[in-house]
Formats: structure tokens, C-alpha cells, sequence
């Protein structure tokens, strides 16, 4: 059996405060983006950020990135069929009032 230490993942102090200033100016940057008028690019802009920044936790907040392979890939194929299901959905109500 592994050892307790080996399961363990203890980021530093410094690393966990980049990511909190990272996350933050990602925060002030989704508001400043969402004071300029970008038409359509709005939506796409604010989804960018938004994906960073939800990366960002699961990599480090929830040490994602020591997870083994197979969590990794569990976890990108339900957020893949999520998307897929979202999809379709859209793709309902998009074509069902035509």
C-alpha cells in the first residue's frame, strides 16, 4: 500500500496565490470585456474566460492535475457528452421555430 505522503498533493503557498490573482484578474477582466460592446463576441469572450478560469480550479483546487489518466479521461468524456447533450438541445429550439 502507498504511503500517505505519496497520496498527498501540497501545492505552496506562492502557487496557490498566483492562482487566486490569476483567477482575479480573469474575474476583472470578464467585467471590463462585458463594458465593451463586441456584438455576438460578448457571449464567446465571457465562455473563454470562463473555461480558463474553471480549469484553472480543477487543475489546482482540485488537483486535477495529479489525478491518474484514467480520471483524467472520465472526467473530459462526461464533460464532452455534457456538452453533447447541451447541443442538442440548443439545436432543438434553434430549428423547432423555423
Amino acid at each position: 500500500m502507498q504511503d500517505n505522503h505519496e497520496l498527498q498533493h501540497i501545492l505552496s503557498f506562492k502557487t496557490l496565490f498566483t492562482i487566486l490573482a490569476l483567477l482575479m484578474t480573469l474575474t476583472l477582466l470578464t467585467i471590463g470585456i462585458s463594458m465593451i460592446n463586441l456584438g455576438k463576441m460578448n457571449v464567446v469572450a465571457a465562455l473563454l474566460i470562463a473555461a480558463i478560469k474553471s480549469s484553472l480550479v480543477l487543475l489546482f483546487f482540485m488537483h486535477m492535475k495529479f489525478e491518474s489518466m484514467a480520471v483524467k479521461i472520465s472526467f473530459v468524456s462526461t464533460v464532452c457528452f455534457v456538452a453533447i447533450l447541451i447541443g442538442f438541445v440548443f439545436w432543438d429550439i434553434v430549428y423547432r421555430y423555423q
